[in-house]
């Protein structure tokens, strides 16, 4: 929507004020377009430094609340009979750094973050940096189809919704979305996974890739991807039908609030003043719809889409443990039941630089969309 310019308390023209025409403006100077840049500037400049500030939170808060968790790593990792000599406990304890005050043990965590040092896995004698680069791709590629899936079929059917108001596909829709919310992920997966695997076999089983397949050299991670840049069709083939149902059963939960939000969304600008005055003016509904409508709308569409995949990343522990999924969920399973410190901390900064990543994101999309973001 244009807004016109309050002109009333606007000094005169240079051109008038001399006795020249009035019609004519003065020249614009040559800094204007770089004094119009400063404010996304300025925003862009105040989002990074908040995630600095956040990124050392996060550090903080993953390695208080992995300390204060009950239980005696040196119990959970060693056997009973070297629990009961303490020179081999004590050396235990040493070895990983266990025998420091807390605070020296922050400082020497947060100095081996800043050369890129995660620690050692107790569980399997890795660094967790090596391990994380195993597991995290696995996961960013079901949250990735998940979210993808979820933005086409949510919003789609939020706009649906919002345009046939108070009718039978309304209702419909409606029920379907409080139904996606409401039922637990966990029994849906375990649902379809007896159904279509065991009972119907339309979809294949646990895992990425077919047992009999060989993987494709990794480039990215993504089985997907990695798969299609090798040529290897049959594996790219198996790749996505073992990614069909585990995405999903994560999409339905994201998919009915994306409805339920994106049919609130539409539903108040369409009620408003310019959309009228657009219909009024006999534009196409297409154009009225993607131009004004789905444009305004998309602010809350963006905020409630980065948390739905910062929530589907940190949430598939349990998807991927019936799947058989080799990611981050299942090495964050096994690291807190063996109280593996060095990789449940891992995994924690994972999951927040994940979430810091995506409200970067989103804070941008908004300065990018909403010009009043970056200005206010």
């Amino acid at each position: 929507m244009t807004v016109p310019e309050d002109t009333s308390a606007a000094p005169p023209a240079a051109g008038a004020a001399a006795g020249g025409s009035p019609g004519k403006a003065p020249a614009p100077r040559a800094g204007g377009a770089r004094t119009r840049r400063h404010p996304l500037a300025r925003f862009l400049l105040r989002r990074v430094l908040i995630a600095i500030l956040l990124a050392w939170g996060i550090t903080l808060v993953t390695f208080v609340l992995t300390n204060l968790v009950p239980g005696d790593p040196a119990a959970a990792n060693l056997g009973q009979r070297a629990l009961g000599d303490p020179a081999i406990v004590a050396q235990w304890r040493q070895e990983h750094g266990l025998d420091k005050p807390l605070p020296q043990q922050y400082l020497l965590h947060l100095g081996g973050l800043l050369s890129g040092d995660l620690g050692t896995s107790q569980q399997s004698h890795r660094p967790v940096s090596q391990d994380l680069a195993e597991t995290v791709p696995a996961t960013l590629e079901l949250a990735g189809a998940a979210i993808l899936v979820s933005l086409v079929l949510g919003v789609a059917f939020g706009v649906v919704a919002a345009l046939r108001r108070d009718r039978l596909s309304d209702h419909l829709l409606r029920v379907l979305s409080l139904i996606g919310i409401s039922v637990p992920t966990f029994w849906l997966a375990l649902v379809a996974f007896y159904v279509f695997f065991y009972r119907l076999q339309l979809t294949p089983g646990s895992g990425r890739i077919d047992p009999g397949l060989t993987a494709p050299p990794p480039v990215t991670g993504l089985a997907t991807v990695d798969s299609a840049l090798a040529g290897q069709w049959d594996v790219f083939a198996s790749a996505v039908g073992h990614l069909l149902t585990p995405a999903l059963v994560l999409a339905l939960y994201t998919i009915g609030l994306l409805t339920r939000f994106t049919r609130s969304a539409v539903l108040e600008v369409l009620g408003q003043d310019y959309v009228r005055a657009a219909r009024a003016k006999g534009l196409p509904g297409r154009v009225i719809l993607f131009r004004y409508v789905l444009r305004s709308a998309l602010v809350p569409i963006i905020t409630v889409a980065g948390l739905a995949f910062g929530s589907l990343l940190s949430g598939t522990v349990l998807v991927e443990a019936i799947f058989a999924w080799p990611g981050v969920g299942q090495y964050a399973y096994k690291s807190a039941t063996t109280l593996d410190l060095p990789a449940v901390m891992g995994v924690g900064l994972v999951v927040g630089g994940v979430y810091l990543v995506i409200n970067l994101i989103v804070d941008v999309l908004y300065g990018v969309i909403d010009p009043r973001v970056r200005l206010q």
